[in-house]
């Protein structure tokens, strides 16, 4: 029932207002007060209403935010001194989609074996319910401008160092952001602001694709930095002064390195670029894998961890909140602008050769199983031999991490072989210092997927 990022899918088949009431009914019977959100799909509107209908038969009370982006939504927990949050979204997502987010006190994701609660209760129609006189009460709240506030207080920014910027929100419920750059005097110009769930402009995804618009206006005007988010406004990315889009992987390094000082770890999962590694260790920063996900990278947090992020645009600060805020990421970008150039900052950053492929397979689960008892064994038929020297992956030189797919380290690079959340795919992901070991490496992903398959 949940993915990585909570329930998500076709509205009326996966996705349904009976699902919605079966999961607020599931959420009710262990909480008092929830909080609730949603993107701008109209989908969100009924699913709200079922899902608080459910929250309200068990007694549970429920402060209705409207229409707010995710990271207001996980922050509004403690505001209000609820028990729980709720966003209905589907994130990215296609508008024929929508979702259902969970998030615990602090603001992170619901953690594995809360959400195994929620999916217990909903399989077995168990639930609390109440009598008709204890009835849980539904009330409006905008928590917007406490969101606002709680940016403003984050960003240091100096009034003489305001820059201009530009925000595409792609329709979707990020206006938070232009909120809060206004109130710190930043000129900002923006694109797609109108809240529209069909996502005319462009699809929900911010990417180098869906954002030539917005690189064409940076680089046109004197924006200092361009800003995107996607339908929930929980990811950031970034078009730099010069209208180039800024490499995810590069803007997570960079977001590190600010966050974190000598000594100090980060988060991210086992698919992110190497570059990440190299660029944090010169800095002595270490890097903490976890699987992919905020929920996990959120887990991992705390101590000498101290930042976390996903380069699908993620961005978790622990002492702001840990759910993935993009606009408070979007301030802090703003303010690393000021004192240096993002362009020049991106310049820093090492950027690696990776080679990306599907294999289509039926029973990827069994597959996985078996390239993972290969791995550990270091049993990999034509994907394990070969001296390091000419590119291959020696017994002496690797490391094998199995938080989610398998990930083997050489001295060259890695690869990563991890089976499809949705499809009957097994994707391999291989990176390397240098070209022709990056593709090395990604046929030796491909054998041991082929061999595993048998």
């Amino acid at each position: 029932m949940f993915g990585t990022s909570g329930i998500r899918g076709p509205v009326g088949d996966e996705v349904t207002a009976d699902l919605a009431l079966a999961v607020g009914r599931a959420l009710g019977s262990d909480t008092e007060r929830v909080t609730v959100g949603r993107d701008p799909r109209e989908s969100g509107r009924l699913l709200t209403d079922a899902l608080t209908a459910g929250l309200r038969e068990t007694g549970t009370d429920v402060l209705d935010l409207g229409l707010a982006a995710t990271p207001t939504v996980a922050r509004a927990i403690a505001w209000y001194d609820a028990d729980a949050g709720v966003s209905i979204t589907a994130s990215h997502n296609p508008p024929a989609d929508n979702g259902i987010k969970l998030w615990q006190e602090g603001g992170q994701a619901f953690d594995g074996a809360r959400r195994a609660e929620i999916e217990r209760r909903v399989r077995k129609d168990e639930f609390d319910l109440v009598s008709w006189n204890e009835l849980g009460t539904r009330t409006r709240e905008d928590a917007t401008d406490r969101h606002v506030d709680a940016l403003l207080a984050a960003t240091d920014l100096a009034a003489e160092d305001v820059p201009a910027v530009a925000i595409d929100l792609g329709n979707g419920a990020g206006g938070v952001t232009i909120e809060a750059l206004s109130q710190l005097g930043c000129g900002v110009e923006t694109l797609n602001a109108q809240p529209d769930g069909e996502f005319p402009a462009r699809p929900s995804e911010p990417n180098e694709k869906t954002l030539r618009s917005l690189s064409a206006l940076v680089a046109g005007s004197d924006a200092e930095v361009g800003l995107a988010h996607d339908g929930d406004a929980d990811r950031l990315v970034a078009i730099d002064g010069d209208g180039e889009f800024v490499p995810k992987d590069a803007l997570l390094a960079i977001f590190a390195g600010e966050a974190a000082s000598e000594g100090d770890r980060i988060a991210c999962p086992v698919d992110t670029s190497l570059a990440v590694e190299d660029y944090l260790a010169e800095r002595g920063i270490g890097v903490t894998y976890t699987p992919v996900g905020d929920v996990h990278v959120a887990e991992a947090l705390g101590g000498e961890v101290t930042f976390g992020g996903e380069p699908s645009g993620a961005w978790i600060w622990p002492g702001q909140t840990r759910c993935p805020d993009g606009p408070l990421a979007a301030c802090r970008l703003v303010a690393l602008c000021t004192q240096r150039p993002l362009a020049e900052r991106v310049g820093d950053v090492p950027a690696y050769p990776i080679e990306r492929a599907n294999v289509e397979v039926e029973g990827k689960e069994a597959i996985m199983d078996r390239v993972r008892e290969r791995a550990l064994e270091g049993s990999e038929g034509e994907a394990g031999g070969g001296d390091a020297g000419g590119g291959g992956v020696s017994e002496d030189d690797r490391e094998v991490r199995t938080l989610d797919g398998v990930r083997i380290d050489t001295e060259a690079g890695w690869y990563l072989v991890r089976a499809s959340g949705t499809q009957p795919l097994i994707r391999v992901t291989a990176e390397a210092r240098e070209a022709d070991r990056a593709a090395r490496l990604s046929e030796r992903g491909r054998s041991l997927v082929e061999n595993a398959r048998g």
